[in-house]
This record gives structure tokens, C-alpha cells and sequence, in this order.
């Protein structure tokens, strides 16, 4: 049997999938050929099975550097849960646990250790490894090696010195953020030659996107929840402070809201992500500090109250939703405070000139993205390098806006900044635009301009449009130090004298978003039912609550969704049915299989179906 029919059959055996995801197949396969391997794959790709399959057919162990320790437990509890010897060695471990560990590594049985990097470049945890005969060296969001990578952590940078030391025979390096800068970087510092490269697109066509302009937050965010009651969602703010009225507004408006930031005690932090992984329908209200390392699959929405720090941060807080494939969505409100604030957090950070520089083409590019004039997916891909359609189904493409040629807007509004000094905010100009005689207006002579009421054709949300928009494609700049001043480029200046032209669109419609995120949601839920029998996936449901409670372990390491909807939808009842169920391997079948054929049973006989000649077989059959 050659390596990949193996591979194929403990796919199935120990995880209970029938088929590999796109582009797992060739990553197992370059690891099994003896190959090194840089994979770059989108959220929710099963990047993690990359790794842990090859682990269990080839000699050795393998390590995986994973960089927070509540990704580690949830992983190894998953791992042990199909049947496999996993263990992670990390500052929570227990003395007599550790000790368990180092045994079952001396003895050969030890099949995964997950180590946080800090604890890798530890002498004494080398030495151990040294000895250990480490086959596979896996290191996880790898870009945090990279300078240039948005989430750099000086600990990844001894890792290709540590993998020399411990002598492992192949590595692979895994991200799912990674644009060509930062994978040459991770090249240059992980890999002694140039290993195989596999880039999966950037797209996550399950995920719908949207975007506001800012006009009232917490009104925007109670809209876009309405649609969503019932499900699990993350909603991510700019500080701890709106994170906490944030979710408080949103538990009067009666959703099972919890808080997270760095502020919190540690406990509550634990207790409130616990409660988030084991329980349906909780809405987590956080800071960037809540994400990295949740690998829930059934987050069916993430909403940004406030702009995010860059491109890649959007991508990859957006991505922890849908991560089981199924429709999920995102919505992310921005405003010109939101520009200015995040401007400003790169200009008085500590980073080096270049570093800024990076990061404000990043912030520059999410920006563009706001205010795009098409298909907001054909934007994000475009900024990873891929060219792709219209989606059909992202807000632009659904909403009812126009593109029309806004040269002379532009040249308007332009014209109101030169005209009053390049010395004035949004607010002024626009006032200066709708011919709004107000005392900053008289004080300045600003009513006696030729500009002012130059603009009285359009309120005044549409000339913040035009100004965001123009800022966005580079006609002005934002002076972040003298309080949001605009200024011309040399761009602007050329579109100003007549020389180019710019395309506009009309603001997106909101007044419908209402209507059509609700129309969305009943067409999202009918995918994921998948004509599942709705109170017998909400008996599931809670039997899963129950076991993931008692065994304080997330929810989805149980089962995912996806399982439960296929028991409701096929409502086996017997264990050789079982076998056919997404995500149910023998070890899970062994372990819960019973009880959840008995829920099948119960629901079956209180609505008066015969459970059939294999009723009384729950029991019996493939294995106890």
C-alpha cells in the first residue's frame, strides 16, 4: 500500500472524513515523499491535518511550535479524543504531567508535542528533543518570523537554530496570512534550501462581506445581530473600555454576551473564552487580544465595530468565521476617526522607518478596500495577488450603488481644501461644500469663498463619501498630528488641473442591509441545516453542551456541526450507520457513539417512527 492509500485510510479511520480538503493531498504528500514544505492556506483549510496525518504514518515524533497555550490544549484534546498520543509542554502543565510526557517520548509512544517557542529555545527542552528523534518539526502561523508579517514575535526567530540543534529530519512552516515579502522572509529564517511552496488561494467564497461607513455603532451592530440570534459570533472593538458598553448594550438587547480584553483577570478571560468554545449562541465582545488560537468552526459571524489595524488583521479576524465550510458573515463599520486613530498608532509606535512604511501600505490598502468602487472580494484577493471575477455576493455586489465619473466632486471638494488653506477636518470642509454658514465658517471668512455651497446638491454624508473616497485612492492626505487636516497630493493635484480622471460610487444603500441580512440569514440557515430535523440537531445539541461541559473541553472537539446536522438530517441508528457520518472515526464511535444513537432513538420514538430492525442495536455493531 503506497504512503498516500495510507494516508487516505486514516483520514477516514482516526478522523472520520471521507476526502481531503483542496491541496491537503499534495502537502501530505510532498511531507511523505521526505520533502520540506511552506504551506500558505486560508482559515478553515484544515492546515493542522497537514501535519498531524503524516505524524501518525511516519517513525518519530513530531513537534509543533504553536504560539498560544489555549490552541495547544484544544488541539491535543482533539487529537487525544480520535485516539491519538498528543501532549503539549507549556507553563500550565503539572509536574507529574510533564514527567507522564518525557516518559511517553523516551518510550517511543508519543506520536505530537505541541510547544509553545519560547519553551522550544529553552536549553533543557532542545536537549530533551535532541533525544527524542524528532521526525517532523511543524511550526504553525509562521509568519510571526517575518519582520514584515503583521504579527512578528522575536521568539520564531531562533527557530531555524533550534531545528538544526534538535535534528529534525524535515519541518514544515504553516500560515494563513503570508504575502511575498513575508514568505521570502520566512524562507530566508526557517529553511536552509528553498522548500516546496504551496499558496491555496486567499478565498473564503463561504464568507459574505460587507462594510459600513460609521454613523451609529452600537445601532449598526444591534442590525447586523438581529439576523443572527441563536448563533455564535464575535464582534471585535478598539478598546477595553467600548468593548465592556458594548457587550452590556448588547445583553439588554437580549443576546448571551460576554466581554474579553487584556484588562480582565485572567479567570474571567478563561472562563468567558471557555464558556465561548463549549456553548451555542454566545456572542464574544473583544479586543484583537481574543482570536489567535480560536479554532471554533461554527462561528457564524464577526462584526468589526472599529476599523482594523491593517489588511492582513481584517483577513485573518474575518476568517474565524465559517470555518466548517458553511455560509458565515462579516460586517465591518469604518469612519474617518477610525483612519485618523490608526494612523496615528503607526506613527508613534516604536517600529523602525521601514517597518512603518509597511505598515502604512497595509493600513492603506484596508482603507481602499472600504471605499472600493467593485466587488469587495476582487479587491481583498487583488491585494494577495490573485485576480478573480465578482463575487455576485458580497454587499457591492448585491447593493444598489452606481460608479460614475466623480472628476468634478473631487475637483470640488479639492478645491474647498486649497481654498481654505489646507488647514481644516472633514467637518469644516463639508460645511464649507453644503454652504453651512456656521460661527467656525463666518469666523475664518470661509461663506465668502467661491467654494462655499459649491456643493449644495448633496448632503453632507455624501461629501464624507467623496472625501473618504478620494483619501482612498490617493488624491489627499490625512495629517494625523495637526488634528485630521487635509492636504493635495501630487496625484489629487493632477486629477484638480484636468489631467486624470476618478471614478466614484454612491454610497451603499443601508436602509436595505436590514431587509437583505435577514434574507441572507434564512438562506444561510437552510445550507447549514442541510434538511436536518430541527428539534432533533437541537437534542444533539445539548447532549454535546453536556459532554463538552463535563469534560471542560470545547464544544466542536466532541463534533462540529457539520456532524450533528448529518445525524439529524440521515438520523442513523445503528453504529455501522455511524461509520458513513462526517468526522466520526472509530475511536469517536467507540466513545460516543451510543449516546448519541440513543438521542436518535428517543426523538424517533416520541414521533412515532419505528426505530426499525436496527433500533435495538445501538449498542452492538462496530464496537462499544
Amino acid at each position: 500500500m503506497s504512503e498516500l492509500v495510507a494516508a487516505q485510510a486514516a483520514l477516514k479511520s482516526v478522523f472520520g472524513f471521507d476526502a481531503f480538503r483542496p491541496g491537503q493531498s499534495e502537502i501530505i504528500g510532498a511531507l511523505l515523499d521526505g520533502e520540506n514544505v511552506l504551506a500558505v492556506m486560508p482559515t478553515g483549510s484544515g492546515k493542522s491535518l497537514c501535519y498531524q496525518l503524516p505524524a501518525l504514518l511516519r517513525p518519530g515524533l513530531t513537534v509543533v511550535v504553536s504560539p498560544l497555550i489555549a490552541l495547544m490544549r484544544d488541539q491535543v484534546r482533539q487529537l487525544q479524543q480520535l485516539g491519538v498520543e498528543a501532549a503539549a509542554l507549556n507553563s500550565s502543565i503539572e509536574y507529574d504531567e510533564a514527567k507522564r510526557i518525557r516518559q511517553s517520548m523516551r518510550d517511543g509512544k508519543l506520536k505530537l508535542l505541541y510547544v509553545a517557542p519560547e519553551r522550544l529555545v529553552r536549553p533543557d527542552t532542545a536537549e530533551m528533543l535532541t533525544n527524542a528523534g524528532v521526525g517532523l518539526l511543524a511550526i504553525d502561523e509562521a509568519h510571526c518570523v517575518s519582520q514584515w508579517g503583521h504579527d512578528f514575535r522575536p521568539e520564531y526567530l531562533r527557530l531555524g537554530e533550534i531545528r538544526e540543534q534538535i535534528r529534525a529530519s524535515q519541518t514544515i512552516a504553516l500560515t494563513a496570512t503570508a504575502d511575498g515579502p513575508t514568505r521570502a522572509d520566512i524562507v530566508d529564517k526557517l529553511f536552509r534550501l528553498a522548500p516546496r511552496t504551496f499558496v491555496r488561494s486567499f478565498d473564503r467564497p463561504n464568507l459574505h462581506l460587507a462594510m459600513q461607513p460609521k454613523d451609529n455603532a452600537r445601532k449598526q451592530i444591534a442590525a447586523f445581530l438581529e439576523s443572527h440570534r441563536g448563533q455564535s459570533g464575535i464582534v471585535y472593538c478598539a478598546s477595553r473600555k467600548k468593548t465592556e458598553e458594548l457587550a452590556t448594550h448588547l445583553g439588554l438587547a437580549g443576546y448571551r454576551t460576554l466581554p474579553y480584553h487584556a484588562g480582565m483577570a485572567q479567570q474571567d478571560r478563561d472562563a468567558n473564552q471557555d464558556t465561548f468554545m463549549q456553548e451555542d449562541g454566545i456572542v464574544i465582545v473583544a479586543t484583537v487580544a481574543f482570536g489567535m488560537g480560536i479554532d471554533k468552526p461554527d462561528v457564524r459571524f464577526v462584526a468589526h465595530a472599529d476599523l482594523p489595524a491593517n489588511v492582513e488583521a481584517y483577513y485573518q479576524e474575518i476568517g474565524r468565521a465559517g470555518r466548517d465550510g458553511l455560509p458565515a458573515d462579516t460586517m465591518t463599520l469604518y469612519g474617518l476617526d477610525d483612519m485618523r486613530l490608526r494612523r496615528l498608532q503607526i506613527e508613534e509606535g516604536e517600529a523602525s522607518e521601514a517597518r512603518k512604511r509597511i505598515e502604512r501600505q497595509r493600513f492603506n490598502a484596508l482603507v481602499a478596500l472600504c471605499e472600493s468602487p467593485r466587488c469587495r472580494r476582487q479587491t481583498l484577493l487583488a491585494y494577495f495577488g490573485e485576480s478573480s471575477e465578482s463575487c455576485g455576493r458580497c454587499d457591492l455586489c448585491q447593493s444598489d450603488f452606481e460608479v460614475f465619473d466623480g472628476t468634478v466632486e473631487a475637483q470640488k471638494a479639492m478645491s474647498a481644501i486649497l481654498r481654505t488653506g489646507e488647514r481644516f477636518g472633514t467637518e469644516h470642509l463639508v460645511n464649507v461644500l453644503t454652504g453651512s454658514a456656521t460661527e467656525a465658517i463666518r469666523r475664518y471668512g470661509h461663506d465668502t469663498l467661491k467654494t462655499f455651497g459649491v456643493g449644495k446638491d448633496r448632503d453632507a454624508n455624501s461629501w464624507r463619501s467623496i472625501l473618504r473616497q478620494i483619501y482612498a485612492a490617493g488624491l489627499i492626505s490625512l495629517d494625523i498630528v495637526e488634528h485630521g487636516r487635509w492636504t493635495l497630493t501630487e496625484h489629487g493635484r493632477r486629477v484638480l488641473r484636468g489631467e486624470e480622471k476618478i471614478e466614484l460610487r454612491t454610497d451603499v444603500a443601508n436602509r436595505a442591509v436590514g431587509k437583505k441580512a435577514k434574507r441572507r440569514a434564512v438562506e444561510s440557515a437552510a445550507v447549514q441545516s442541510g434538511g436536518a430535523d430541527g428539534s432533533l440537531l437541537t437534542a444533539l445539541k445539548a447532549l454535546r453542551t453536556t459532554l463538552a461541559k463535563a469534560q471542560r473541553q470545547p464544544a466542536y472537539v466532541i463534533f462540529p456541526d457539520r456532524t450533528l446536522i448529518e445525524l439529524a438530517s440521515l438520523k442513523p441508528t445503528t453504529k455501522d450507520q455511524l461509520v458513513g457520518i462526517h468526522g466520526i472515526g472509530e475511536a469517536k464511535l467507540k466513545r460516543y457513539g451510543t449516546a448519541f444513537l440513543d438521542v436518535i432513538l428517543r426523538h424517533r420514538l416520541a414521533n412515532g417512527v419505528d426505530g426499525g430492525a436496527g433500533s435495538g442495536s445501538a449498542s452492538g455493531g462496530t464496537g462499544d
